[in-house]
């Protein structure tokens, strides 16, 4: 997995109790003895955590940086596949430390599982380092091209001269950093692995809108970096930090810098890719074609589920995910009064002007705005069901030019740990046939409150656990938690209107369908049109966003799959919390669990709930 690709997942994501504390409970005979024994090896080893924490941010500048952290702040992470085994080298390092000089047993129960959580990641990334050559470097979706100037403008603040400077020195790291990821991707090519045309085209395209306008050519518009760089500089004038003069100074070495720098680097990936893209494959096909490819799958669904479910079985819990909300739909259908079937619906829901806001600026707005009013109208409800609640504010934005896809899916950004920095719900606008307004609600629960911002903020304010907990991320929590947040937001009285809740539907199903496209594309052989097919087939969402999605699909295998097999295993878990606890059962309680431990592999999840329903049982005795 791209170095890059894996930190800013893990860093797409409150004041509470202390759960180490809670968690002795677990054994109420312990001796004073054993508990002292117990509480010592705790504090040990979270001391430990917190020195080889220290020591693993070290390698990333844009970790730190994303942390609200100033160290390093003139660097690029090294992002050579070299530089990726000698990350490898020392988290085994590591787990050689870890398993000789602590004793597992004299751990209470939080602190086992930071244990087994920092082995865990240890093993996902040796695993997945295994693959480093079946892997697409340079991909619409991931790829460190696009990524770099987002992480300068949204993650590097400038708040003095020296600020500015490191800003400077970074698009030097950025363009060092571009250049290893395309060796990376040339060593990859000669191996036969190759993205699909239409992600060369789109990589093609990003790269040149990035070294477009100003200072770049004589275009009425600045580049986006040059303008974000001015806006920076100007706000330091502004404040009276620098003078005038310095200021004049600083955009001409920024300007310098992007135009000896940051362009070569870019045109370089342009040109290459330019003579590259006739060697790659036009009609997209699954990794199983590529050299190891079965067991590369396999792999990264073992990594983005955390389970050991095989691409057979996630297609079979797809097949009956999806008969089962296509009978929900019919249910919606006909409570609306619509006398077609469910084909006719999707088609109607797809096409009438209703569902949706004017194709120009003023639509647009109504987009945004609309989000907004649903997140603030959660916010107030957030008490009833949760106990823990994040510090951090969350915005609702638009995507900005340069990466703006039509019919590309939504997504988020995180608020810094200590709440200063709101959250961000990014929403791709450019066009507004692809966002119905039927599923507007739905996304922005998802997005934003109670999804990936609730859990994402909580989990990175988090004081009583060591930090690497609270800056980890596994797919099938985060994006499993989002999704049951969706439901989760009917509970809580949202989608009063009949349509919303059909666009509800429709988001699951979209991720019910994932099951069966994703897997069909990488382990059946299917083409990209039966993919699509028979996405068309099950929702109404607009064509261009079911053919983006697809092709999402194809370039990260198995990333898809996440969401539902951790919607599937957040609801198992409470529905087991409910039976067990009876009239017991808080639903605060279950979510301040499953929140309260940061993200975690689901097996790991799952013996949290269980200790959870332990201890409430021991407490109602």
């Amino acid at each position: 997995m791209k170095h890059l690709t894996i930190l800013l997942v893990s860093l797409l994501l409150a004041t509470c109790s202390d759960p180490a504390k809670e968690n002795t409970a677990l054994s109420p005979e312990l001796s004073a003895t054993d508990t002292v024994e117990l509480t010592n090896e705790t504090t040990r080893i979270n001391d430990w955590f917190y020195e080889k924490n220290e020591e693993r941010l070290m390698f990333s500048p844009i970790s730190l940086s994303a942390l609200g952290r100033k160290e390093l702040y003139d660097q690029i992470d090294e992002m050579s596949v070299e530089a990726e085994g000698e990350r490898l080298k020392w988290m085994a390092a590591t787990v050689v430390e870890l398993k000789s000089q602590f004793n597992y047993e004299a751990l209470d129960f939080e602190a086992k599982t930071s244990y087994d959580l920092w082995v865990y990641q240890y093993e996902q990334a040796r695993d997945v380092f295994e693959f480093t050559m079946q892997e697409y470097v340079f991909e619409q979706m991931s790829g460190v091209h696009s990524q770099f100037p987002v992480i300068l403008m949204n993650y590097h603040s400038v708040d003095s001269i020296s600020d500015m400077e490191a800003y400077i020195s970074r698009i030097a790291g950025v363009s060092r950093a571009l250049e290893q990821q395309l060796e990376w991707a040339k060593n990859n090519a000669e191996r036969g692995v190759r993205p699909p045309r239409f992600a060369y085209e789109f990589v093609m395209d990003a790269s040149t809108g990035l070294i477009s306008g100003q200072p770049f050519d004589d275009g009425e518009n600045n580049s986006a970096l040059w303008d974000d760089a001015q806006t920076k500089i100007e706000a330091l004038v502004e404040t009276g930090e620098i003078g005038e003069a310095a200021g004049e100074d600083l955009k001409a070495r920024a300007r310098d810098a992007l135009m000896s720098e940051f362009q070569p680097a870019y045109q370089a990936l342009i040109d290459w890719l330019s003579q590259d893209i006739s060697n790659s494959p036009a009609e997209p096909r699954g990794v199983a074609t590529l050299p190891n490819g079965t067991a590369f799958y396999d792999q990264m669904l073992r990594n983005w589920t955390t389970t050991d479910l095989t691409a057979d079985e996630i297609h079979k819990i797809g097949l009956d995910e999806v008969a089962r909300l296509r009978g929900e739909m019919e249910e919606i259908k006909d409570s609306v009064g619509y006398p077609g079937d469910i084909e006719e619906f999707f088609a109607f829901i797809a096409s009438d002007e209703r569902f949706f806001y004017s194709d120009d600026e003023e639509g647009r707005q109504q987009y945004l705005d609309k989000s907004t009013d649903y997140i603030e109208s959660m916010k107030a409800l957030l008490p009833k069901y949760f106990g823990i609640l994040p510090k951090a504010d969350l915005v609702v934005k638009r995507v900005e030019a340069f990466r703006e896809q039509d019919g590309a899916a939504a997504h988020y950004f995180p608020s810094s740990p200590d709440g200063s920095v709101p959250g961000t719900y990014y929403i791709h606008l450019s066009d507004m046939t692809a966002n119905p307004t039927t599923e507007l609600e739905a996304v922005a629960y998802h997005e934003g409150l109670p999804g990936h911002h609730m859990q994402i903020a909580i989990a990175r304010e988090l004081e009583a656990l060591p930090a690497f907990r609270s800056q980890a991320n596994f797919g099938a929590y985060s994006e499993g938690w989002a999704l049951y947040t969706e439901a989760l937001a009917k509970e809580m009285g949202g989608y009063q209107d009949p349509y919303s809740d059909f666009g509800r539907l429709v988001s699951e199903m979209w991720r019910a369908v994932r099951l069966v496209v994703d897997t069909g594309i990488h382990a059946m052989g299917w083409s990209e049109q039966q993919a699509i097919d028979y996405f068309a087939s099950n929702v109404s969402t607009p064509l261009p966003s079911i053919v983006s999605e697809v092709r999402r699909y194809t370039v990260l295998p198995g990333q898809a799959t996440s969401y539902k097999i951790g919607m599937l295993k957040i609801q198992e878990l409470r529905a087991r919390a409910e039976k067990t606890l009876g009239d017991t059962f808080d639903i605060r309680d279950f979510h301040d669990v499953v929140l309260g431990g940061g993200a975690l592999p689901l097996r790991i999840l799952e013996r949290r709930v269980d200790n959870y329903i332990l201890l409430s049982k021991e407490q109602r005795i």
